[in-house]
Parts: structure tokens; sequence; C-alpha cells
């Protein structure tokens, strides 16, 4: 199984003093059923006058400090060792219709279901959108397999928008996206989410990374070097399939989670409020290789 080696490395650098600050940080790899996070340590300079652990209510283990020294530079870095295995994905014959997931997500059955109906309605990053109903029935026709139609519309989102560092920010909307076809991997995930959400069907913001080198023979994924995105839809019966549509495919070994949520807003690496500070400047660097197995 591959095991990685992960540095997440955040540095901010303030224009004056910051008295003070508070912040939270989503960088520990969680565990998942394909995934298992054998290490992690998160080292923090300044030093935090304070530091505790939490978990939300998504399951993320969020990481809260505070520094209470003037300071004009934060440096977090973060370290993991984490244990990747394939992914199952079932086959498009063992999926119901798209129409039949919908329609469970209006009337949950068991606990899984309940749970993953949040993921249908709109949050902060991904608002209703009537503008994406064309877009999105092109795909979904009737009766069509839940993942048949799933998968096309993770091609048809890769297809519309190309990834452009630099064309928008945190705020852009999808609609935004979706005019201007252009965004990075965030956006490309709030816009897949819009769609899976406008045909009523659950989805959930993905953050993590992925491998910096690829396998020998493979091209380089879109989105290395730094925190990816992408997406996962649900299915009664067969639970969470992810969807990577920046890169346009259905990630295996080579996708690391930190985290799930509803869209960004619930998942950032690393949040705070500061007193002081002026302008900053933020440098972000991530590598992800693989590391022999001590077992």
């Amino acid at each position: 199984m591959p095991r990685y080696r992960i540095l997440h490395k955040t540095v901010y650098q303030y224009e004056a003093q910051v008295a003070a600050s508070h912040h939270s940080a989503i960088l520990h790899p969680r565990d998942m059923p394909y995934q298992e996070c054998v290490d992690f340590r998160l080292l923090i300079r300044p030093r935090p006058s304070n530091i505790r652990q939490r978990t939300d209510p998504f399951g993320n283990q969020i990481t809260q400090f505070s520094l209470q020294a003037p300071h004009a530079r934060l440096e977090v870095l973060a370290t993991s060792s984490v244990v990747v295995r394939p992914r199952l994905i079932p086959p498009v014959a063992a999926t119901p219709s798209w129409e039949k997931v919908a329609a469970s997500t209006r009337m949950p059955v068991g606990a899984e279901a309940l749970e993953a109906c949040q993921f249908a309605f709109p949050s902060p990053h991904v608002p209703v959108w009537k503008g994406l109903e064309d877009f999105t029935k092109a795909v979904a026709t009737p009766e069509r397999p839940w993942l048949e139609t799933v998968a096309e519309l993770n091609r048809k989102v890769h297809a519309h928008v190309s990834f452009s560092p630099g064309e928008t920010r945190v705020g852009t909307t999808v609609e935004q996206v979706f005019t201007r076809r252009k965004g990075v991997c965030q956006d490309i995930a709030h816009l897949m989410l819009a769609c899976l959400r406008c045909l009523g069907l659950p989805g959930r913001y993905m953050s993590g990374y992925i491998r910096t080198k690829p396998p020998e023979g493979k091209a380089r994924l879109v989105g290395a070097d730094a925190s990816h995105a992408w997406v996962s839809a649900f299915c009664p019966g067969l639970g969470w399939i992810e969807m990577d549509p920046t890169n346009n495919l259905l990630p295996e070994g080579d996708h690391i989670t930190i985290g799930y949520g509803r869209d960004f807003s619930d998942v950032s690496p690393l949040s705070g409020v500061l007193v002081g500070g002026g302008e900053h400047i933020v440098t972000v660097g991530v590598d992800v290789h693989p590391e022999a197995d001590p077992a």
C-alpha cells in the first residue's frame, strides 16, 4: 500500500507588527476507509501562547492556537505520514438511476443517508443558481445510472473550466466561474458541487493533496505542490464516490484527504483573526512524496 510523507508549509509575512492573533488549522489528515494517518506533527513559529485540539461537526480535526506576543511573521509547518489504499469504484450497472438517488435524499432512510442529505443543500460558496439547470439536465437524462451521470458531469465541468491560477479569489462565485470558464481547483470543485446539488444529489467538498511526482509513465496531476480540492458524491448502499473535475478522473491512490465539508469555508487549511499587521504576503508550499513502509 502506498505510504506518503507530506510537508505543508505556510508563511505569513506582515507589513507591520501583529499585536495578537487567533488561528484555526485543518491540516491533520483524517482517517478514512481508504487511508490512515500514522504520524502528524505541527510546528508553529513563534510558539503559541496556547493551543488546543477539537473535532468539528464533520469529523475534521482542528488545531486552534493563539499568539499573544507581537510578531511580524507566522510560520506553520505540518508534517504527516499517511497510508493510502485504493478506492473501490462500483460498476456503473450496480448503481440506481440518478432520480432514485435524488429521491432518497428527500426521504433518507438510515443514519448514513440522513447524514449525507445535508450536503444536498446550498452552502456559503455553493448557493442555488438556476443558470446551471440546462447544463446539468443535458447530462441527467431520464433513468440514467447515477455513476454514469456524475462521471459525465465530472467530465463536462472539466471541459467547461480551464485551470487558470490567478484568475479568481476565495470570494469568486460559482456563476462567475461558469461564465468566465476559468478557475483553480477550489472553483472547479464548487462548480461541480453546484451541478450535483442542482439535481438534488448530495456532494461534499474534499480538501487535501495529490502526490507531487507521479509514477513513471503517468502525467503530473494539476494541483500538485499546493492544497488540492475535489468532490465526493453519495449513493445509498454504495456510500461516497470521489471525483476530481480539475483532472477529469476518479481518484484512486494519489489523493490524500485532509478533511471535507459543504464547501471551502468548512475546511480552509489555515484561517484566523489578527490585531494589527496591515497588508501581508502568504507563501504556501506542499510536497507529497512516497516513502518506504516500515512494515
